[in-house]
Protein backbone atom coordinates (compact mmCIF):
# COMPACT_ATOMS: atom_id res chain seq x y z
CA UNK A 1 0.00 0.00 0.00
CA UNK A 2 2.92 2.48 0.99
CA UNK A 3 4.32 1.40 -2.48
CA UNK A 4 1.44 2.04 -4.32
CA UNK A 5 0.63 5.70 -2.77
CA UNK A 6 4.41 6.59 -3.17
CA UNK A 7 3.96 5.73 -7.08
CA UNK A 8 1.29 7.66 -7.40
CA UNK A 9 2.59 10.62 -5.50
CA UNK A 10 5.65 10.35 -7.79
CA UNK A 11 3.53 10.56 -10.85
CA UNK A 12 1.61 13.81 -9.06
CA UNK A 13 4.82 15.21 -9.12
CA UNK A 14 6.01 14.32 -12.80
CA UNK A 15 2.76 15.36 -14.02
CA UNK A 16 3.02 18.92 -12.19
CA UNK A 17 6.33 19.92 -13.42
CA UNK A 18 5.37 18.69 -17.12
CA UNK A 19 2.39 20.89 -16.75
CA UNK A 20 4.94 24.01 -15.65
CA UNK A 21 6.95 22.92 -18.62
CA UNK A 22 3.88 23.02 -21.14
CA UNK A 23 2.36 26.20 -19.40
CA UNK A 24 6.35 27.67 -19.51
CA UNK A 25 6.94 26.95 -23.79
CA UNK A 26 3.54 28.43 -24.72
CA UNK A 27 3.61 31.26 -22.46
CA UNK A 28 6.91 32.36 -23.77
CA UNK A 29 5.16 33.17 -27.11
CA UNK A 30 3.61 36.25 -25.75
CA UNK A 31 7.15 37.49 -24.18
CA UNK A 32 9.33 40.14 -26.12
CA UNK A 33 11.98 37.56 -25.22
CA UNK A 34 10.58 33.86 -24.89
CA UNK A 35 14.14 32.53 -24.72
CA UNK A 36 14.56 32.37 -20.84
CA UNK A 37 10.95 31.02 -20.25
CA UNK A 38 11.08 28.77 -23.10
CA UNK A 39 14.49 27.42 -22.65
CA UNK A 40 13.41 26.54 -18.72
CA UNK A 41 10.11 25.12 -19.92
CA UNK A 42 12.28 23.04 -22.28
CA UNK A 43 14.73 22.12 -19.15
CA UNK A 44 11.58 21.11 -17.20
CA UNK A 45 9.92 18.92 -19.73
CA UNK A 46 13.43 16.86 -20.17
CA UNK A 47 13.46 16.61 -16.31
CA UNK A 48 10.10 15.41 -16.41
CA UNK A 49 10.61 12.82 -18.81
CA UNK A 50 14.01 11.57 -17.15
CA UNK A 51 12.15 11.21 -13.98
CA UNK A 52 9.57 9.09 -15.54
CA UNK A 53 11.76 7.27 -17.84
CA UNK A 54 13.22 6.07 -13.96
CA UNK A 55 9.80 5.23 -12.56
CA UNK A 56 10.70 2.00 -14.61
CA UNK A 57 13.77 1.29 -12.82
CA UNK A 58 14.20 -1.05 -10.27
CA UNK A 59 15.45 1.84 -7.67
CA UNK A 60 13.17 5.11 -8.86
CA UNK A 61 14.44 7.95 -7.62
CA UNK A 62 12.88 8.78 -4.11
CA UNK A 63 9.85 11.35 -2.85
CA UNK A 64 12.82 13.04 -0.79
CA UNK A 65 14.90 13.10 -3.65
CA UNK A 66 11.80 14.53 -6.06
CA UNK A 67 11.28 17.51 -3.81
CA UNK A 68 14.86 18.01 -3.25
CA UNK A 69 15.32 18.45 -6.99
CA UNK A 70 11.90 20.86 -7.05
CA UNK A 71 13.68 23.10 -4.55
CA UNK A 72 16.58 23.22 -6.39
CA UNK A 73 15.45 23.63 -9.22
CA UNK A 74 13.14 26.68 -8.34
CA UNK A 75 15.67 28.40 -6.43
CA UNK A 76 17.60 28.68 -9.88
CA UNK A 77 14.52 29.88 -12.01
CA UNK A 78 13.66 31.84 -9.04
CA UNK A 79 17.11 33.83 -8.99
CA UNK A 80 16.66 34.47 -12.95
CA UNK A 81 13.01 34.92 -12.74
CA UNK A 82 13.47 37.83 -10.31
CA UNK A 83 16.53 39.02 -11.72
CA UNK A 84 14.18 39.55 -15.10
CA UNK A 85 11.33 40.62 -13.50
CA UNK A 86 12.95 43.44 -11.67
CA UNK A 87 16.09 44.39 -13.30
CA UNK A 88 16.20 43.64 -17.19
CA UNK A 89 12.31 44.02 -16.71
CA UNK A 90 12.50 41.79 -20.14
CA UNK A 91 10.15 38.18 -19.14
CA UNK A 92 7.55 38.15 -15.98
CA UNK A 93 6.91 33.87 -16.57
CA UNK A 94 9.98 32.33 -15.21
CA UNK A 95 10.08 34.02 -11.43
CA UNK A 96 6.34 32.96 -10.62
CA UNK A 97 6.31 29.69 -12.17
CA UNK A 98 9.80 28.86 -10.50
CA UNK A 99 7.53 29.49 -7.01
CA UNK A 100 5.11 26.87 -7.67
CA UNK A 101 8.34 24.57 -8.03
CA UNK A 102 10.33 25.60 -5.00
CA UNK A 103 7.31 25.85 -2.86
CA UNK A 104 6.17 22.36 -3.65
CA UNK A 105 9.39 21.04 -2.86
CA UNK A 106 10.40 23.09 0.08
CA UNK A 107 6.55 22.10 1.36
CA UNK A 108 6.67 18.65 0.84
CA UNK A 109 10.26 18.21 2.52
CA UNK A 110 8.88 20.08 5.29
CA UNK A 111 5.28 17.95 5.46
CA UNK A 112 8.02 14.63 5.53
CA UNK A 113 9.93 15.49 8.31
CA UNK A 114 6.83 17.27 10.00
CA UNK A 115 5.79 14.14 12.78
CA UNK A 116 10.01 14.32 13.57
CA UNK A 117 9.87 18.22 15.29
CA UNK A 118 8.86 19.52 18.40
CA UNK A 119 6.79 22.16 19.20
CA UNK A 120 8.91 24.93 18.34
CA UNK A 121 10.09 23.92 15.12
CA UNK A 122 6.52 23.00 14.11
CA UNK A 123 5.94 26.76 14.40
CA UNK A 124 9.15 27.50 12.96
CA UNK A 125 7.98 25.26 9.44
CA UNK A 126 4.08 26.55 9.93
CA UNK A 127 5.63 30.61 10.02
CA UNK A 128 7.98 29.28 6.84
CA UNK A 129 5.08 28.25 5.08
CA UNK A 130 3.37 31.07 5.65
CA UNK A 131 5.94 33.25 4.32
CA UNK A 132 6.34 31.25 1.21
CA UNK A 133 2.88 31.42 0.30
CA UNK A 134 2.94 35.09 0.71
CA UNK A 135 5.81 35.37 -1.54
CA UNK A 136 4.58 33.20 -4.09
CA UNK A 137 1.14 35.35 -4.22
CA UNK A 138 3.32 38.98 -4.65
CA UNK A 139 5.40 36.77 -7.60
CA UNK A 140 2.28 35.67 -9.10
CA UNK A 141 0.15 39.48 -8.80
CA UNK A 142 3.81 41.11 -10.16
CA UNK A 143 4.34 38.38 -12.86
CA UNK A 144 1.30 36.47 -14.10
CA UNK A 145 -1.24 39.83 -13.48
CA UNK A 146 -0.10 42.79 -13.48
CA UNK A 147 3.17 42.07 -15.28
CA UNK A 148 4.08 44.85 -17.94
CA UNK A 149 7.02 45.07 -20.08
CA UNK A 150 6.92 48.52 -22.24
CA UNK A 151 10.59 48.47 -22.42
CA UNK A 152 11.09 45.16 -23.08
CA UNK A 153 9.02 45.80 -26.28
CA UNK A 154 10.41 48.47 -27.46
CA UNK A 155 14.21 46.52 -26.77
CA UNK A 156 12.52 43.86 -29.08
CA UNK A 157 10.86 45.78 -32.00
CA UNK A 158 14.21 47.61 -32.44
CA UNK A 159 15.62 44.25 -32.28
CA UNK A 160 12.99 42.84 -35.46
CA UNK A 161 13.73 45.99 -36.99
CA UNK A 162 17.62 45.86 -37.29
CA UNK A 163 16.69 42.43 -38.31
CA UNK A 164 14.46 43.74 -41.46
CA UNK A 165 11.43 41.97 -39.80
CA UNK A 166 8.89 44.72 -40.12
CA UNK A 167 5.51 42.96 -40.11
CA UNK A 168 3.61 39.76 -38.90
CA UNK A 169 3.25 38.34 -35.54
CA UNK A 170 6.71 39.22 -33.95
CA UNK A 171 8.02 42.52 -36.44
CA UNK A 172 8.97 45.54 -35.32
CA UNK A 173 5.09 46.81 -35.75
CA UNK A 174 3.50 44.41 -33.33
CA UNK A 175 6.46 44.87 -30.99
CA UNK A 176 6.20 48.64 -30.77
CA UNK A 177 2.49 48.46 -30.78
CA UNK A 178 2.92 47.47 -27.26
CA UNK A 179 6.14 49.39 -26.30
CA UNK A 180 3.91 52.22 -24.40
CA UNK A 181 2.44 52.19 -21.13
CA UNK A 182 0.09 54.50 -19.14
CA UNK A 183 2.12 54.59 -15.92
CA UNK A 184 5.75 55.06 -17.42
CA UNK A 185 5.46 57.79 -20.15
CA UNK A 186 8.66 58.90 -21.05
CA UNK A 187 8.45 55.39 -22.87
CA UNK A 188 5.44 56.26 -25.07
CA UNK A 189 6.65 58.98 -27.69
CA UNK A 190 9.94 56.37 -28.39
CA UNK A 191 7.16 53.26 -29.61
CA UNK A 192 5.11 56.52 -31.31
CA UNK A 193 7.88 57.73 -33.24
CA UNK A 194 8.97 54.39 -34.15
CA UNK A 195 5.63 53.19 -35.45
CA UNK A 196 5.41 56.86 -37.13
CA UNK A 197 8.77 56.25 -39.39
CA UNK A 198 7.77 52.62 -40.01
CA UNK A 199 4.34 53.31 -41.55
CA UNK A 200 6.46 56.22 -43.29
CA UNK A 201 8.60 53.97 -44.89
CA UNK A 202 6.11 50.65 -46.42
CA UNK A 203 3.97 54.06 -47.60
CA UNK A 204 0.98 53.94 -45.18
CA UNK A 205 0.67 57.53 -44.79
CA UNK A 206 -2.78 57.05 -42.91
CA UNK A 207 -1.25 55.18 -40.01
CA UNK A 208 1.59 57.14 -39.85
CA UNK A 209 -0.17 60.30 -39.61
CA UNK A 210 -2.16 58.87 -36.54
CA UNK A 211 1.19 57.33 -34.82
CA UNK A 212 2.09 61.51 -35.58
CA UNK A 213 -0.76 62.34 -33.94
CA UNK A 214 0.40 60.61 -30.82
CA UNK A 215 3.72 61.84 -31.07
CA UNK A 216 2.75 65.35 -30.83
CA UNK A 217 -0.09 64.70 -28.15
CA UNK A 218 3.27 63.72 -25.69
CA UNK A 219 4.95 66.50 -26.68
CA UNK A 220 6.59 65.27 -30.15
CA UNK A 221 10.52 64.29 -30.74
CA UNK A 222 11.91 66.48 -28.49
CA UNK A 223 10.43 63.84 -25.86
CA UNK A 224 12.58 61.13 -27.89
CA UNK A 225 16.33 60.76 -27.32
CA UNK A 226 18.25 61.37 -30.67
CA UNK A 227 20.11 58.17 -30.58
CA UNK A 228 16.66 56.44 -30.74
CA UNK A 229 15.75 58.16 -33.74
CA UNK A 230 19.13 57.87 -35.85
CA UNK A 231 19.17 54.14 -34.74
CA UNK A 232 15.50 53.79 -36.33
CA UNK A 233 16.56 55.81 -39.41
CA UNK A 234 19.98 53.53 -39.78
CA UNK A 235 18.11 50.60 -39.31
CA UNK A 236 15.14 51.31 -41.89
CA UNK A 237 18.16 52.46 -44.59
CA UNK A 238 19.80 48.93 -44.08
CA UNK A 239 16.42 47.41 -45.14
CA UNK A 240 15.56 49.43 -48.27
CA UNK A 241 18.03 52.23 -48.87
CA UNK A 242 15.29 53.65 -51.77
CA UNK A 243 11.86 53.33 -49.77
CA UNK A 244 14.03 55.48 -46.65
CA UNK A 245 13.86 58.74 -48.71
CA UNK A 246 10.15 58.54 -47.63
CA UNK A 247 11.53 59.72 -44.00
CA UNK A 248 11.56 63.00 -42.69
CA UNK A 249 15.43 64.16 -42.88
CA UNK A 250 17.70 64.33 -39.30
CA UNK A 251 18.79 67.52 -38.09
CA UNK A 252 22.64 67.49 -37.11
CA UNK A 253 21.91 66.65 -33.90
CA UNK A 254 20.80 63.60 -34.46
CA UNK A 255 23.22 63.07 -37.39
CA UNK A 256 26.27 63.29 -35.26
Amino acid sequence: MLAFETSTLQWILISFEAIVGLLLCIGSKSQPFPQPSRRFGLFILSTAFLIAVGQLAPQPVTVTGHLVLLAGIGSFGLLAGIHHLVRTRREVLLAPFSGFFFCAGVGGLMVQTWSNLNQFEQWAGFFSLVMLGGGQTWLVFRGLLIGRLPLAWSQAGMVALQRGQIGGENGAIACFEKGWDAEEEHLNPMAYLALHRIHLFIQDEETANEWLESLLSVGGEDGVAVEWIAAIHAALLRIDPSASTLLPPLNQSEQE
